[in-house]
């Protein structure tokens, strides 16, 4: 009922008594379709909060807001400075308006999902707050009260519908008269049941927060399960906000952010595994080069113009039969082979880029997941969708930008920092207190991870070359040996204020390994 005519007829008084002589000092946005008013008058502040999202619409009225530093864009600037005289709710509407100084009047226009604010002067549309809706500006503030006839005959004529008669309750009214017994009782008992709730709609003493068929609902009638009650209108509808975004709101933000993460990884995967096959499906393939050398080696054993010929084939080790055109000479053929075998040596390193790339993306993604798992709460999702913003963008990044290089060792992954801020979101963002964290000892250098599996021991020789690793990608990069320290990532903290890569680390052990890529291509 927090957009029923009801609760805002009463919604709209108290705003009166809190907004006649304050002065409009602010109007902004800084998230989308929510519009941020700010009305001031000596040392007392009051802010409208609207958002008016296609899932949820709703007003709520702190009494100080503090503003982005950026992101935020100003609005509706005309009526800055001018003062509001009255605030006037439509009759059976949900709409009301505040008539401000120097012929401006602010429309609150509360219709679900096509809600909308217009700023109007001298009765004419200034400003749309969304511009989605063209046809708001057509309306008139001044002639949107909606008489209706409500007395017994009127009740009597439509024998007892509530939908026609009273068309403002909505469905909480209708359930609450059901309970009553409503359906069985005559036309008179009927009449008086909704008399008797009238009293409580237009003259409630407490507002309700309840609970029914497992939403979250704001209410001036006790249905339902009652979780909270407030005595007044303004308090209820800025804690039913907060609370229905802490509820209904975190579980679609999260569901909305999961189904992001999963469809990139899907994504993310797909290409890699297409692009494996293709690099194995090259790397299987005959080389061309391989053809061009038996080519280059038999030329005086090709007849002139053949178009197919027998040679043997000394990278097999056995005779083998070449189709060859007429009307290109062997060395011509041979040359056109080389060409090929050159940009298939690239198309191969370009893949295997390609996959290393979308192996290290698969790996932010998976971690992304993992930590979307931890989150339990609305205050949490939104540090972490500011945190992820550039995994949870609308549209697909070029190229998601990989704190770490990766390598793989009998099915573990090893992930390698790329510079001493990556240290820091390598260690504190992807990695977790199973796995492996390794470091070159008491020298600068890039912080090494080894994924844990569940059900897995980490192999002597997997943490051997990720010690390598370690060592190589560290100041002691040319020394004979390295000394590395390995701990599980439980026993790594970074301290408060400490530069950027730099940790404590608490039960050490130590390698002592000789400094390289043991994954090196030779």
């Amino acid at each position: 009922m927090h957009l029923n005519f009801y609760f805002l007829r009463q919604l709209s008084q108290a705003l009166k008594h809190k907004l006649v002589g304050m002065q409009v000092v602010t109007a902004f946005s800084q998230n989308k379709a929510e519009l941020i008013l700010g009305f001031t008058r000596e040392q007392e502040e009051l802010y409208i909060r609207a958002q008016l999202g296609s899932h949820f619409t709703s007003l709520s009225f702190p009494t100080a807001f503090k503003r982005a530093r950026a992101n935020t864009i100003e609005l509706l600037q005309e009526m800055q400075g001018q003062t509001v005289e009255d605030v006037v709710q439509h009759q059976n509407e949900r709409s009301f308006y505040l008539l401000l100084s120097g012929g401006y009047l602010l429309l609150f226009k509360m219709f679900g999902n096509r809600s909308n604010i217009v700023l109007y002067q001298h009765g004419e549309a200034l400003r749309l707050f969304l511009k989605k809706f063209p046809s708001d500006a057509e309306l008139d503030p001044l002639q949107m009260d909606r008489p209706l006839l409500q007395n017994f005959a009127a009740f009597a004529a439509a024998d007892g519908n509530l939908r026609k008669v009273y068309p403002t309750f909505g469905d909480v009214p209708a359930l609450y008269l059901e309970e009553r017994g409503y359906s069985q009782a005559t036309l008179v008992e009927k009449w008086e049941l909704v008399q008797s709730m009238l009293d409580v709609l237009e003259a409630p003493e407490v507002y309700y927060i309840i609970r029914l068929k497992g939403k979250l609902r704001l209410s001036l009638l006790p249905l339902g399960e009652v979780v909270y009650t407030y005595p007044d209108p303004l308090e209820a509808s800025n804690q039913f906000t907060r609370l229905y975004l802490s509820e209904t709101g975190f579980k679609r933000q999260y569901e909305q952010a999961q189904q992001q993460l999963e469809r990139k990884r899907h994504v993310t995967n797909t290409v890699m595994e297409q692009s494996e096959e293709k690099l194995q499906e090259l790397r299987n393939n005959r080389s061309y080069s391989q053809t061009a050398d038996v080519i280059m080696a038999n030329l005086t054993n090709i007849p002139p113009r053949a178009s197919e010929v027998e040679l043997y084939d000394f990278y097999t080790d056995q005779n083998r039969t070449y189709t060859l055109k007429q009307n290109e000479t062997p060395q011509k053929f041979a040359e056109r082979l080389y060409r090929k075998a050159k940009n298939q040596h690239m198309e191969v390193r370009q893949l295997e880029e390609k996959v290393e790339r979308k192996l290290e993306e698969l790996i932010v993604l998976e971690d992304a997941l993992q930590t979307l798992a931890e989150v339990e709460n609305y205050k949490q999702l939104k540090v972490y969708l500011r945190e992820y913003s550039h995994l949870l963008g609308s549209k697909q990044q070029e190229q998601v930008q990989i704190p770490f290089r990766v390598f793989e060792s009998e099915g573990f992954k090893i992930l390698v920092g790329k510079s001493s801020q990556n240290n820091d979101e390598l260690t504190q963002r992807h990695t977790y207190k199973e796995d492996m964290w390794l470091h070159a000892k008491d020298v600068s250098g890039s912080h090494v991870v080894v994924k844990h599996q569940a059900g897995k021991t980490i192999p002597n020789t997997v943490l051997e070359k990720a010690a390598q690793l370690a060592a190589y990608y560290s100041k002691r990069k040319t020394d004979s040996l390295c000394p590395v320290i390995y701990t599980p990532k439980k026993w790594v903290r970074k301290p408060k204020g400490a530069p950027a890569g730099a940790v404590v680390v608490e039960r050490e052990k130590v390698l002592l390994v000789k400094p390289e890529n043991p994954f090196a291509k030779v």
